[in-house]
């Protein structure tokens, strides 16, 4: 069990280029095995400049029995001030608030020295704003489309001294680097060429997964998804599984299969 009173260790925080990074956290083993429920619960502050997030913040932490909610802020400057007063473990942040923007928020709370670690929960996806936020001294970053269902799993990571970028995201990140605004609605375009199930063998062969997995998570044979895959081929030219990734990030199909 982890005590309150004693941080484990911080794992270091990577840095390079988009790829480099996303090769870093796609190696580190929460990334295969998850963090394990803590006996001890995780203190927890939420800052979002809207209640309603924060409502569905707790909404969704609550039936976890090793996280408990002990503080919340609408901006920056409050969390700076109330972490000093409720000393949470983990500052759940947004990035845009008025009246305090989480970045800033989180340097000053490491020119604090607070023992808190940042996990930034926000509108934007990884791609656009993840370096800066590491940069800046956070452990954790989330797109808030996400959280939902990674939330918890986030939180107990970041408990845990390691930093959390979704495992399937940092898998993405290390094999391309994310195309301009106008691949992006080029990529999306192209989508409508797909049937459902020919974007659903996508996004599972961008994720790793050979054919004969894909057939046991669809229920086909190996040679139906070969089959599948030559319409890929012969409608959007993939062939290779980084061609692959590059569509899926492009397009923004990451979070359509879990």
């Amino acid at each position: 069990m982890t005590s309150t009173n004693e941080p484990p260790p911080e794992a270091e925080i990577p840095h390079g280029t988009l790829a480099e990074v996303g090769r870093d956290l796609a190696s580190r083993p929460y990334a295969r095995r998850g963090v394990p429920a803590r006996i001890e619960p995780i203190r927890v502050m939420l800052v979002d400049d809207h209640a309603l997030v924060r409502a569905g913040f707790k909404a969704v932490l609550h039936a976890c029995t090793d996280i408990v909610v002990v503080g919340e802020a609408g901006d920056g400057e409050m969390a700076v001030s109330i972490a000093g007063r409720v000393h949470p473990e983990v500052i759940v942040m947004d990035l845009d608030m008025p009246g305090g923007d989480g970045l800033t928020a989180t340097r000053r709370l490491l020119d604090a020295k607070r023992d808190a670690r940042v996990l930034v929960v926000t509108m934007y996806e990884e791609q656009e704003k993840l370096l800066a936020a590491l940069h800046a001294g956070a452990r954790g970053y989330l797109s808030k489309g996400a959280a939902e269902r990674e939330l918890a799993d986030a939180i107990r990571v970041v408990a845990s001294g390691d930093v959390y970028v979704r495992p399937a995201v940092s898998r993405a990140l290390a094999d391309v680097v994310l195309a301009p605004p106008r691949a992006r609605t080029d990529a999306r375009a192209r989508l409508e060429q797909l049937s459902h199930r020919e974007r659903t063998v996508v996004i599972l062969t961008a994720r790793g997964f050979n054919g004969p997995e894909i057939g046991r998570q669809l229920g086909i044979t190996a040679k139906t998804v070969d089959t599948y895959k030559q319409r890929i081929e012969d409608k959007l030219g993939l062939a290779h599984r980084s061609e692959y990734v590059r569509f899926v990030l492009d397009a923004e199909l990451l979070d359509e299969v879990e």
